[in-house]
């Protein structure tokens, strides 16, 4: 199988690869004015930010860690947060398009891809993020309409105790999730999220298609649907299932997996031979949003050094730029890059709506079966 892997950059480690109401526009900041020496003046934020991320861990990091440290730096601005997944939030701020509520969003690459067709996202430049120069090549989003804040690769988990002890495979291969010894310990998310949608991807690499022929990955799921009462919803029913052994095994991410055990499950990830996508997460600024500069500021904290290395350290997201991790970070972050596998998300983008129809046709009606 042909792949397209991400290029390893020379010299530079990858390891350590979205409302609440804030209504109406505010204040206009301050006007940037010359300095002295013929240089700009710092740019002043306004008092009000919204920003719409991802829940669960990544909300409490975000409050609890970076909004205060970010005060710090800009003691007067109101900081809110929206939680949701990816694709709500995109669809939030299409409904809001005429009126923006959010300025910015951190959100799944796929789902940014989305967003940027619609022409949800204003372009960033490095001249307002100096700390987009520093994000690694192979993150860089199309036309500049957000930018990789971190990013974490798909694979396999599963319970090394109980696979053990039962003697069940030890997946080393998409095709090893139709197996017949995985019927009954095996859970999937529908394809609308990124998870479900990922592993649909790969099964169809693992059977000589791609993103462009997913005809071979539909019909193994064909197969695999039957091993399930259900597909998952969501990523907390993922890992409820596997908390309560109903489930052994399961397709998401490599940072999921790393939470989970320092939880107490004792899961192993893997990246099958037929390798495996990135999951990046893009920050970008709302088309019209009310508050661009402090966007613009808040983006480029998020790029820094010391925020790069908590997403590494809290959230086990590899950082977007080249930073010093600790020893032991790096170590659980470490893997094979030469089998990511780089999808094209204007093709995944441009076809979902109409896999998601397939598959609730096709491949829904034969779970448990």
């Amino acid at each position: 199988m042909k792949k397209k892997v991400f290029a390893v950059l020379t010299g530079i480690a990858l390891t350590g690869s979205l409302l609440a109401g804030c209504g109406g526009k505010s204040e206009p900041a301050p006007a940037a004015s010359p300095a002295a020496g013929g240089q700009t003046a710092a740019v002043q934020p306004e008092k009000t930010l919204v920003v719409a991320g991802n829940g669960a861990t990544v909300e409490t990091l975000m409050k609890d860690e970076i909004f205060k440290k970010f005060n710090e730096k800009y003691p007067d601005v109101k900081l809110s947060y929206v939680s949701g997944v990816s694709t709500e939030i995109v669809a939030k701020v299409k409904a809001q398009k005429s009126s923006p509520q959010i300025d910015v969003t951190i959100i799944e690459g796929g789902e940014q891809e989305a967003g940027r067709k619609e022409g949800l996202w204003e372009q960033l430049s490095d001249a307002k993020i100096p700390n987009m120069k520093k994000v690694l090549g192979d993150l860089k989003v199309s036309e500049n309409s957000g930018v990789a804040v971190n990013y974490t690769p798909m694979g396999i988990s599963y319970n090394v105790d109980e696979v053990k002890a039962k003697n069940l495979p030890v997946p080393t291969s998409w095709n090893d999730l139709a197996k017949p010894e995985m019927k009954g310990k095996l859970t999937l998310s529908e394809i609308s999220s990124n998870f479900g949608r990922s592993a649909l991807i790969m099964l169809a690499y693992a059977n000589g298609g791609s993103e462009k022929q997913m005809d071979p990955g539909f019909e193994k799921l064909k197969t695999i649907a039957g091993y399930m009462p259900t597909f998952a919803k969501s990523a907390a029913q993922l890992q409820q299932n596997l908390q309560d052994k109903t489930a052994l095994y399961t397709a998401w991410t490599q940072a999921r997996s790393i939470v989970q055990a320092d939880a107490g499950l004792k899961l192993e990830f893997v990246i099958p031979k037929e390798g495996s996508p990135v999951v990046p997460n893009v920050a970008t600024i709302v088309k019209g949003a009310a508050h661009p500069n402090a966007s613009n500021l808040f983006i480029d904290f998020l790029l820094s050094d010391e925020i790069q290395q908590l997403y590494g350290s809290k959230l086990y997201y590899n950082p977007a730029v080249s930073v010093k991790l600790p020893d032991d970070i790096a170590k659980k972050l470490a893997f094979d890059k030469a089998k990511i596998v780089k999808t094209d998300y204007q093709v995944i983008s441009d076809n979902t709506a109409a896999w998601i129809d397939r598959f609730n046709k096709e491949i829904a009606p034969l779970t448990g079966k």
